[in-house]
């Protein structure tokens, strides 16, 4: 492991560039993400779908084009909308009709997931949601308040240049996450936890956006 690049100052440049350049934000700021992170706050069936559908249309798009799309959905969709209206603004029949179900349903589809106490069960749950798969399900899950990781291609590109083991690169998989990868990503998060006293899934989105936006060449380092 290279010291300098997983230091306290290296995570907490990467911070500051960030919010320096307003990209400190996934569908909340990084400020909010830290605060529900820290307080676990209870959603609304409003809020809940909001988070579901954001997590559905950030697939395959930057940030900013997702914010854009889900706020234009999230407006419209108290009124009724029909699909055909739906896609007018964003033309993916599949995401459309996972998000207008997410809406329809979002008092059932909430509750449900606040009666669960267990991670692992909670995560379960998320997968079974429409367009929600393993990793998305962690993207969701940390956007709802709990403390983990989404382990996307980043992280875990991050986790081998932070095992210093170049061979583990092949190992990387996008659609179905390697236990050795998913070791090295959270050796990494728990030296980073020790140097920041920060909470993992905030971690977890500075370092997704650090590399999104090219701060981190993740096989050289920063």
């Amino acid at each position: 492991m290279n010291e300098k690049l997983f230091s306290k100052n290296w995570f907490n440049d990467l911070d500051a560039k960030l919010r320096s350049a307003g990209l400190d934000s996934d569908d909340k700021s990084f400020d909010e993400i830290k605060e529900i992170l820290s307080t676990r706050k209870v959603l609304s069936p409003d809020e809940f779908a909001s988070a579901v559908a954001y997590v559905i249309l950030a697939g395959g798009f930057s940030q900013k084009t997702a914010k854009k799309i889900h706020r234009i959905i999230m407006d419209i969709l108290p009124t009724n909308p029909t699909p055909q209206d739906l896609l007018q603004i964003f033309n993916n029949k599949n995401k459309i009709n996972a998000i207008v179900k997410i809406w329809d349903n979002r008092n059932t589809f909430c509750n449900e997931y606040y009666k669960i106490n267990e991670l692992s069960e909670k995560l379960a749950y998320l997968e079974t949601l429409p367009h929600i798969g393993k990793i998305t399900a962690n993207h969701l899950a940390r956007n709802l308040g709990e403390n983990l990781v989404k382990y996307d291609i980043w992280i875990q590109r991050l986790g081998v240049l932070y095992s210093g083991n170049p061979d583990l690169y092949k190992k990387i998989d996008n659609a179905k996450l390697n236990p050795e990868i998913k070791q090295v990503c959270d050796d990494m998060f728990d030296h980073l936890i020790q140097e920041t006293g920060l909470p993992r899934g905030y971690i977890d989105v500075v370092l997704f956006k650090a590399c999104q936006n090219n701060l981190i060449d993740v096989k050289q380092g920063a």
